[in-house]
């Protein structure tokens, strides 16, 4: 018999539960059970939030590995190839390791049914488990409480930030949000947030557990002027600690300022240099990434951004008036079905000067008639495409070198403008 490839097993995948999403751990852990899989590292950091946990993840990815540590994280959706999602000290998972690793969970479940997600998670741990990796940081998919990530017990729980999103799972307030994120936390383990205003069933869910619990704006904290940043914390024994003059990133500082504090907590050396140097070298492909490309003689600036949901968006228009162009921003926009078009254009209007929007490569997106009708309404000049490859090119028709497009919105929307930036490349 010809052993399956990647494409194989996660077409495979795909069809194996009769449901994309079914939350739970009891099938996740039966199956975890019986592959005899442990603790996958000695140090273990789980990462939720509603928005910045791959940036959240990759600064503390950055910061563990600029000690010498060999560092496996799991992360997801992925762009362009399954294999992002797994990194073994620094290196994709490549296609023979998730295939040995699809097939030992696959000859574990037995009858057990588990959904893609799920043999992708316990997939990660095995090839983690093999690796003698000193730390793991996983991001969770969905929630937290019932995520299949949440099968491993956190040395320490990190929560980004808390808004609404993925309502249909988690409920429509900030509140039944974060009590399913504050599932992660784990009795007397350290517990970190990120958002300013937590809401009270994370706070309760700290407290019931005796989590010792560190809050951005009282535990940790940044600030920042146009040139540098500074940052402050404490250490596990309460010592204050605190960087200065340190040069600004492009991915979210808030963020750096948060995976800062986890990476005290572990009890590591902290030499400023070091870490300072760690935080620049953080990259995550997709969020705030700017590039330049050539294109029918022309030299472009690009933008990517997976910002999908209110909070992202606003977010990300915060950046961006923080950050002007001498000529006007372009954007190129697609968005899924469940997500809310609303809360995520009127954010943007005032930093966009032209809209192209595309319908995406997906059964779930939501189509570029309904995108170009909303953004007609609230006045905005836009058109509309067929795909995200002709909405690019639209917009690169009209660009100058003084221009900025902004490609954001779903993560097909990034991963298809990835895939033209790079056949535009390979052309040139």
């Amino acid at each position: 018999m010809t052993p399956r490839t990647l494409g194989d097993w996660l077409a495979y995948l795909e069809q194996l539960h009769p449901s994309a999403i079914d939350m739970g751990l009891d099938r996740s852990r039966e199956v975890v059970a019986r592959l005899g899989l442990g603790k996958p590292a000695p140090r273990v950091i789980t990462v939720t939030g509603t928005n910045g946990k791959g940036s959240t993840c990759a600064f503390i990815a950055a910061l563990l590995k600029a000690q010498g540590l060999k560092v496996g994280v799991y992360s997801s959706p992925h762009l362009l190839r399954y294999n992002e999602r797994v990194q073994v000290d620094g290196l994709e998972a490549s296609d023979e390791q998730l295939c040995e690793a699809f097939a030992a969970v696959e000859a574990a479940r037995g009858e057990t049914s588990l959904t893609y997600f799920e043999m992708g998670t316990l997939a990660a741990f095995w090839l983690f488990s093999r690796a003698a990796l000193d730390a793991v940081v996983l991001e969770v998919g969905l929630g937290g409480r019932l995520d299949a990530v949440n099968l491993v017990d956190a040395d320490l729980a990190v929560v980004t930030s808390i808004g609404v999103d993925h309502a249909d799972w988690l409920g429509n307030t900030r509140e039944s949000v974060a009590f399913e994120k504050a599932g992660i936390f784990r009795q007397d383990k350290p517990a970190l947030c990120g958002d300013l205003n937590p809401p009270q069933p994370l706070l309760d869910k700290a407290r019931e557990l005796a989590c010792p619990f560190f809050l951005r704006g009282r535990d940790f904290d940044l600030a920042y002027t146009e040139q540098r940043w500074q940052w402050r914390g404490v250490d596990a024994r309460g010592a204050v600690v605190e960087l200065r003059d340190l040069p600004l990133l492009d991915l979210p500082m808030e963020n750096a300022a948060l995976a800062l504090q986890a990476y005290l907590l572990l009890d590591l050396p902290w030499g400023a240099g070091r870490i300072a140097q760690a935080l620049q070298d953080a990259r995550i492909v997709g969020r705030l990434d700017r590039r330049q490309f050539d294109w029918q003689g022309k030299r472009l600036n690009i933008l990517l951004d997976v910002g999908h949901n209110p909070h992202a968006a606003e977010y990300l228009a915060e950046r961006l008036a923080a950050r002007p162009v001498s000529g006007q921003r372009l954007a190129v926009f697609g968005l899924l079905s469940d997500k809310d078009l609303d809360g995520v254009i009127r954010p943007l209007l005032s930093q966009v000067g032209s809209w192209a929007v595309a319908t995406l490569d997906t059964a779930r997106s939501r189509p570029a008639t309904e995108l170009q009708a909303a953004l007609a309404n609230l006045g905005a000049a836009v058109q509309s495409y067929s795909s995200v490859a002709q909405a690019l090119e639209g917009q690169c028709a009209q660009a100058t070198a003084d221009d900025e497009i902004l490609l954001f919105g779903s993560f097909f929307c990034v991963g298809e403008a990835l895939q033209w930036l790079s056949r535009q490349a390979m052309e040139d």
